[in-house]
């Protein structure tokens, strides 16, 4: 959804803080002076910033002023990168060869700038063991890590068993 900007006439303040056509500040002026001016280099006047006191307006083209904001909207969106959750599942009695390479794959996404959920996976009664032991497991699987990173959110309980988030440090 865009926002509506309006231009010329449409403006409804009485007095408009002015700026010029090279970014110079012209003073607050009456709505009839600044559309005198804005007439006299030709090209429109633009509200910019409605909210303030008293509004902003500034004296250029609208077309380039458009041309401006879509540009602005466009490096906005292509510097905006969604940060996905990696998921990696271990075991109780996963190999430390396994785990190495498990946790060399989570270094990779890290690098990558992912999140990275890992699941230390608890089928049937092993849901039950010591609390501190399944940890101590969870930890042995972190320190594996070749990368420096943070935990987003600390071990806790999961439908699946023990289940950690971390990011990029």
């Amino acid at each position: 959804m865009q926002k509506r900007i309006r231009i010329n006439q449409y403006i409804r303040a009485e007095e408009l803080r002015i700026i010029g056509p090279e970014g110079q500040n012209l003073g607050v002026l009456s709505l009839k002076d600044a559309l005198e001016q804005a007439k006299a280099a030709g090209v429109d006047l633009i509200e910019i910033s409605p909210n303030s006191n008293p509004p902003i307006a500034k004296i250029m083209d609208y077309g380039k002023y458009q041309y401006l904001e879509n540009k602005k909207l466009k490096q906005s969106r292509t510097k905006s990168r969604t940060v996905e959750i990696k998921s990696i599942q271990i075991k109780i009695g996963t190999g430390e060869h396994d785990l190495t390479l498990k946790a060399k794959k989570v270094a990779e996404w890290l690098s990558e700038g992912h999140r990275v959920k890992i699941d230390l996976f608890l089928p049937g009664r092993t849901k039950y063991l010591d609390p501190k032991f399944l940890k101590d497991r969870m930890e042995r699987f972190l320190k594996l890590i070749p990368k420096e990173y943070k935990t987003a959110e600390e071990p806790k309980k999961s439908p699946k068993g023990l289940m950690v988030i971390i990011e990029k440090a």
